[in-house]
């Protein structure tokens, strides 16, 4: 069921018989030239909808936006950094809170969105309600490790290929990735916005543009090339992904809610 089609009617009905809610969270950024700037909103998004099919949880419209500071330079990306999608969050759980609302799932597109969702779960916890981050890239490949891939890899680029195959720009699939030592050869690129020094792995923040031209980057995912990719493997993935979120929330939804301290 998703929430922008009901009426009000029809939601304090639901509220009678469940307090749960999925609130899909991508943001709008490069992931390469063979991939479109929505990527990690339309794969949540797909998701939801596979899931509307098999559940009767109900979803909330998707969150296009996120924080994504680190892809800025890249034209057409844009971030509302950490303290915005806090607040935008906030502001969306809060007053779904009101409402009765007591079992909060984000599934979530983006890795940099993690710290604003957390920020939000404790947000939640302290009123008394549960808030579970699903960040379903990571639990695909969990779920089966030939899935495991990184930003702009085999594994979205299937996903997306599942979602609307026309997206993928197939003459751009073979390109390399194409990073380079952007603080020079002492310090080697390691993996997103880290390198290597002494076997030890440091973060340098900065923007991947000074990394990566076209900005796919899946150095710490070996092998996970966009070209491995194809629309069966995404369909049977995003599937999963469905079939288990329908039976997390069966029981997430069962646990017994915290203390409310604020």
């Amino acid at each position: 069921m998703y929430l922008s089609r009901m009426n009000i009617l029809e939601v304090q009905s639901y509220l009678q018989k469940s307090d749960a809610i999925l609130i899909p969270v991508g943001s709008l950024e490069n992931h390469g030239f063979h991939m479109p700037l929505g990527t990690d909103a339309m794969i949540p998004d797909e998701i939801a909808r596979l899931l509307n099919e098999k559940s009767d949880l109900l979803i909330a419209p998707t969150i296009n936006y996120g924080a994504t500071d680190g892809l800025s330079g890249y034209p057409g990306t844009i971030s509302i950094g950490t303290e915005g999608l806090t607040r935008l969050l906030k502001a969306v759980c809060d007053q779904l809170y009101l409402y009765g609302f007591r079992h909060f799932i984000i599934l979530n597109g983006h890795g940099g969105n993690n710290a604003a969702i957390q920020d939000v779960g404790m947000h939640l916890y302290r009123k008394g309600a549960y808030l579970a981050n699903l960040n379903w890239w990571l639990m695909a490949g969990q779920l089966n490790p030939q899935w495991a891939g990184g930003h702009g890899g085999g594994e979205e680029t299937a996903a997306i290929m599942a979602v609307d195959e026309s997206l993928i720009k197939k003459e751009y699939l073979h390109l390399p990735e194409n990073y380079k030592n952007d603080l020079g050869d002492s310090l080697p690129y390691a993996a997103w916005q880290n390198v290597s020094f002494k076997g030890a792995t440091v973060t340098v923040f900065r923007e991947i543009k000074d990394i990566s031209d076209n900005g796919w980057l899946v150095h710490s995912f070996k092998g996970d090339v966009p070209s491995r990719a194809d629309k069966e493997w995404g369909r049977e993935m995003l599937l999963r992904m469905a079939d288990w979120i329908a039976d997390f929330e069966k029981e997430f939804s069962k646990t017994k809610l915290p203390e409310n301290h604020v």
